[in-house]
């Protein structure tokens, strides 16, 4: 069977043999495919990142994946916290001081920034897990209401930390 791409040559690479396709290049079965018709089509491999323009949920996609990987850092953090306070006084005292430094502070603020948008944009995740939010136009909406919630919920969290203390 030979196959024809849009603005490019025929390729032969497969056999069908009435329902079975028989694949000369195992490359070729990766690309092999019907069309909404049932007419076989060939199809291109996933292209990498520099073929797509970068689109809001791409990028949501990528920086939810980055703040899982934060979380877990800081998850370590928060236990190595813990056991200095179980430790002893001076242990709990010199990592009290790391996270009183300016350093520290950015870490923690990092942290906070990206808790927050994992936690928004989980909801945004359970909201497509239940069938709403799939239209184009709402999955954008949604995705700048992740920012500006994430923005938000962190400067009111870090608002209030400043000034109780």
């Amino acid at each position: 069977m030979t196959l024809t791409v849009p603005g490019s040559k025929q390729v032969q690479h497969f056999v069908l043999k009435g329902d079975l396709v028989v694949v000369q290049d195992v490359r070729e079965a990766l690309m092999q495919g019907r069309n909404s018709d049932g007419k076989m089509v060939r199809r291109p491999l996933s292209p990498h990142l520099q073929v797509y323009r970068p689109q809001i949920s791409s990028a949501l996609s990528i920086f939810h994946r980055f703040t899982g990987i934060a979380l877990s850092a800081g998850a370590l953090l928060l236990a190595l916290w813990l056991g200095a306070a179980a430790t002893s006084p001076g242990a709990f005292s010199l990592a009290q001081a790391l996270l009183d430094s300016i350093l520290g502070k950015l870490v923690l603020f990092g942290f906070t920034l990206a808790l927050f948008y994992h936690f928004c944009n989980g909801i945004r995740h359970l909201l497509w897990d239940a069938g709403y939010g799939f239209e184009l136009p709402v999955m954008h909406r949604t995705g700048y209401a992740v920012l500006v919630a994430t923005v938000g919920l962190t400067v009111l969290f870090w608002g209030i930390f400043l000034v109780i203390g």
